[in-house]
């Protein structure tokens, strides 16, 4: 798949997660928060939802790709993993309240030819919560933290290019 010309180093923040899940949804909730803040020029947040193969000509479409997504990997909740992921199968255990997983999309986008490095804030959580459109004390501090750490990350991007 070919690379839209028309985008120049183009940063996509890509938030995942199902609002009514709880902290499930906690990467719209990133994301969200993020598009509240003044962002570099080339910054793209999309709220990505349930997922599903519709978010690869977005993830096709950026230079640079930031993911943020509820992990059951068994850190205490509210716990923030920056990683970089060489490959899907070593990102980690997500919930299954997506349509498709995160595994499943990157594995496609990686085999449509996706090169890009990918980022992935992943952010521990209970997986046993109640339905709740409301993220619980831990991890709306989590996602306060992560909302942050990816403002700097961006703003360092921008004053580097």
């Amino acid at each position: 798949m070919t690379k839209n010309p028309t985008s120049l180093n183009k940063t996509l923040v890509l938030g995942l997660g199902n609002l009514i899940m709880g902290d499930e949804g906690v990467g719209v909730h990133v994301v969200r928060a993020l598009e509240k803040h003044t962002l570099p020029a080339g910054v793209e947040c999309l709220d990505g939802g349930t997922g599903g193969f519709i978010l690869l000509e977005p993830l096709e479409n950026a230079d640079h790709i930031i993911l943020i997504d509820a992990a059951a990997d068994g850190n205490p909740p509210g716990t923030v993993t920056r990683t970089t992921p060489r490959f899907s199968k070593d990102y980690p255990p997500t919930l299954t309240a997506h349509d498709i997983g995160i595994k499943d999309l990157l594995d496609a986008f990686y085999m449509q030819g996706g090169t890009r490095e990918v980022i992935l804030y992943a952010i521990a959580i209970d997986p046993r919560q109640s339905i709740s459109m409301e993220l619980s004390a831990e991890c709306a501090r989590a996602a306060e933290t992560a909302t942050y750490e990816i403002l700097a990350e961006l703003r360092a991007g921008a004053a580097a290019a």
